[in-house]
């Protein structure tokens, strides 16, 4: 059979295979290239609240960071992931998760976007911000509060000094990784005029923009397009690698 003959002949099988495949694809991993894409990106979803150390209860919607810190390492090493796109929809949740998993993003070289949608809450910022290039949508906001507890605590000096450096860590993470100065939000974290039950600041898509918490307004077209151009444009990681097929 001549060469033209194989690549013009089609097999209505073997295409619902690929299709199956393909779709098995996105559904377990995010990851896809589809017939027309330019490059293959990976979507990571962090969505409802990051679950910790503790198991959160069965009807509420979870981020497990156990799961998403391997995944990270895997996209990380695989030749043929070009780029990473992180949507985030999160209320927050356990602070040295979110701040392990924002610091495993930060450290990637694989070009990374992160795009907000729905909310992007409390530890949730520290997420946002560490993509190359975070995004949000107008109608997404973000919930800036310091570090707080419920119940009864005990050593109440010792807790107050430790969770002030849990503070300083994610502050400092926050201030490195965006364009915020760190008096405006101290100031947003510690606002006692906007919460009823809390203090901290609710600042919408825009604000978070003109702040200098979060660079750029978009959609999921502009993230999309904007991790395209990091992709085109940067070193690649493994210079010797062959383009995926």
């Amino acid at each position: 059979m001549s060469e033209n003959h194989k690549h013009n002949t089609s097999d209505p099988k073997t295409n619902t295979d690929e299709q199956l495949d393909q779709a098995q694809l996105i559904e377990e991993t995010g990851a896809v290239r589809t017939q027309n894409a330019k490059h293959l990106i990976h979507c990571l979803t962090v969505i409802g609240q990051v679950e910790g150390h503790n198991i959160l209860p069965d009807d509420t919607k979870t981020t497990k960071y156990e799961h998403i810190l391997p995944a990270l390492v895997a996209i990380e090493q695989d030749r043929n992931v070009e780029g990473l796109l992180v949507v985030l929809n999160t209320m927050g949740g356990d602070v040295e998760a979110g701040l392990a998993i924002a610091e495993m993003i930060s450290g990637m070289k694989t070009p990374t976007v992160s795009l907000v949608i729905g909310g992007g809450h409390s530890i949730g910022i520290p997420m946002a911000v560490s993509a190359d290039i975070s995004m949000i949508v107008p109608s997404a906001s973000m919930t800036v509060h310091p570090v707080r507890t419920n119940g009864l605590v005990l050593g109440v000096p010792q807790t107050v000094v430790y969770f002030e450096k849990i503070q300083e860590r994610i502050t400092g993470f926050i201030t490195r990784n965006s364009s915020i100065d760190p008096k405006t939000l101290e100031q947003m974290m510690m606002n006692t005029q906007e919460l009823a039950t809390d203090i901290g600041t609710v600042i919408s898509g825009e604000e978070a923009v003109a702040c200098g918490l979060i660079d750029r307004l978009g959609t999921l077209h502009d993230a999309i397009e904007a991790l395209y151009h990091l992709i085109e444009t940067r070193e690649p990681r493994y210079p010797d690698a062959l383009p995926p097929a």
